[in-house]
């Protein structure tokens, strides 16, 4: 039985270039949120539809979930199965909520010292660790989870999570056929209404995030178990240009219809090509960093981004200054990101690993 369960546990090989493309979005993702506080008309920011980043990322779970675990379930159990995705998420969602609720008490910029009691602060902290959607922070912009914003796909992810360990990882296609077809009516009607796929992250849009995990986690569940990989020899280079250019696409007339074509049918045929392409050697321990950092950025980066738009509203630089800071403080991000994940991320995950297998 021990060896039994070791197996189990074991964690698959990975698909190095779809790990190196996370890395790519995750980086989109910061500077889009660098550029929406120096551009608040979106259809003049260059990155002004990086927020689909997080499609992408809902599309790519789906598709390595059902590789990671769909033939392995009935044997792991759901107990296994919620330990092993909480083991791995739910470190970066409490290191995230502690350095947002430090970077709003101790942001040089405004001080916000005197706005809420210890106890609100409390009761906003622990909502954000247990991930209990709670948006009352108008400093915060009424986001989720107060202090750190990003949380909130973390959020869908574990809902996500929950109803395939309940119900996803026992249906076969043609009820996945069904569910994804709804999941793409809800999702045209969000994009529609909406003008855009921008919402999920706030309390006055919060259906909108589970429309959005909804399809694109079904259909990446449905390309692994179609097997809809499309073999091909694009490498990392071609497939994270292809992927950036998602993100830079022109403003349109019809901008809903535009992102929604983008969610239902782009980013699942790049998932299925990412699958697919050739990785060279020399670009392999490129997508191994990429893929490693791209949570921890991602989960960490939003405490210095509130700093920054405080210092952009209050003292209103130059462009040229903004040429410099937005490139430097995206680059200092991800070295902050790197040491999170060396120092806390992975041996806190060892630990937790540890003491479940010795359990």
């Amino acid at each position: 039985m021990e060896k039994l369960n070791a197996d189990l546990l074991k964690t698959k090989p990975h698909f190095h270039i779809l790990d190196g493309m996370r890395g790519v979005a995750a980086l989109a993702i910061v500077v889009f949120h660098f550029m929406e506080w120096i551009y608040t008309d979106s259809s003049k920011n260059f990155i002004g539809h990086g927020f689909l980043a997080v499609d992408f990322f809902f599309c790519l779970s789906g598709f390595v979930i059902a590789y990671a675990y769909d033939n392995r379930m009935e044997k792991m159990g759901i107990a296994e199965f919620f330990k092993s995705r909480l083991i791995r998420l739910h470190p970066l969602v409490i290191f995230g909520s502690v350095i947002g609720l430090l970077g709003f008490l101790f942001d040089p910029i405004v001080n916000y010292s005197a706005i809420y009691s210890t106890g609100k602060l409390v009761l906003l902290f622990l909502c954000s660790v247990l991930l209990i959607p709670y948006p009352v922070m108008q400093e915060r912009g009424f986001n989720l989870f107060s202090f750190n914003a990003p949380s909130w796909s973390l959020f869908w992810e574990y809902v996500a999570n929950i109803v395939y360990a309940f119900i996803l990882c026992r249906i076969g296609r043609k009820y996945l056929y069904v569910l994804i077809m709804l999941a793409a009516i809800a999702l045209a009607w969000v994009s529609y209404r909406s003008g855009n796929l921008l919402g999920g992250w706030a309390g006055d849009n919060f259906w909108d995030g589970c429309a959005r995990i909804s399809y694109s986690f079904l259909a990446g569940l449905l390309i692994y178990r179609s097997n809809w990989i499309i073999k091909s020899r694009l490498g990392f280079g071609v497939m994270s240009l292809l992927l950036v250019l998602a993100f830079v696409m022109p403003h349109f007339k019809w901008n809903w219809l535009a992102e929604l074509l983008v969610v239902l049918f782009y980013f699942p045929l790049l998932v299925s090509l990412g699958a697919g392409a050739v990785l060279s050697q020399r670009w392999e321990s490129v997508c191994r960093f990429s893929g490693a950092i791209s949570y921890p950025l991602y989960m960490t980066h939003y405490a210095a981004i509130w700093i920054f738009g405080n210092y952009f509203t209050t003292y209103k630089p130059a462009m040229a200054q903004l040429y410099v800071i937005v490139p430097v403080g995206t680059l200092l991000l991800i070295g902050f990101a790197y040491l999170v994940m060396v120092l806390y991320d992975i041996p806190v995950r060892r630990y937790l690993s540890s003491k479940r297998k010795g359990s």
